[in-house]
């Protein structure tokens, strides 16, 4: 009795000493060394101009169409095809998604009272992507449609790159704040003679 009641005490412990230590992780380089201009003007959202086609490769509308018109054996290998550029898609969404998580560090180092990201919502954000993808990765492979699946995890890349902008936004006014505040007591100071 006692044994049932210690695993999963056991399980939770272990849980959280990983993501204390993942959130006490050292990195080797600063998020700031690996963000440039061009990246904090392109926000991760290049995934989105590729929905409507991965929409259209899972469409079993489309599927239904090849087999009347084409037969089976056309189905099966456009079949095989799409799940490729699906799998290729979802390679691009992981780098779009781990770009915007450079970018909310860098955000985060850049001004601390402008947090885009906590580190545990991090955390929570980074695991919900990666069991989707791997989710989606598994159904393909079996060739279930996945459609559903991968609207989920492009529209969670979606709400982060919207979320990261409206804090790059925030930080632009307050710097703007800054520059002007400053301009305006150099001309307080200026001696005209």
């Amino acid at each position: 009795m006692s044994l049932l009641l210690l695993l999963p005490t056991l399980a939770l412990v272990l849980f959280l000493a990983g993501v204390l230590l993942w959130s006490l992780r050292g990195t080797r380089k600063s998020p700031l060394d690996r963000i440039s201009a061009v990246d904090l003007e392109e926000t991760g959202q290049r995934h989105a101009t590729h929905c409507p086609q991965i929409r259209q490769a899972l469409d079993a509308r489309d599927f239904s169409y090849l087999t009347a018109s084409g037969g089976p054996k056309l189905t099966r290998r456009v079949r095989r095809e799409r799940r490729c550029v699906v799998k290729d898609y979802l390679v691009a969404l992981r780098g779009d998604f781990d770009h915007l998580l450079r970018l909310a560090r860098a955000i985060a180092l850049l001004s601390p009272e402008v947090v885009a990201v906590h580190e545990l919502e991090r955390f929570r954000l980074t695991l919900q992507f990666h069991w989707q993808c791997r989710v989606i990765g598994l159904r393909l492979l079996f060739g279930a449609a996945t459609l559903p699946q991968v609207r989920d995890a492009s529209d969670l890349v979606s709400h982060l790159a919207v979320r990261l902008e409206a804090a790059l936004k925030e930080l632009g006014e307050r710097a703007a704040l800054a520059v002007e505040m400053a301009s305006s007591l150099d001309r307080r100071n200026m001696n005209t003679v």
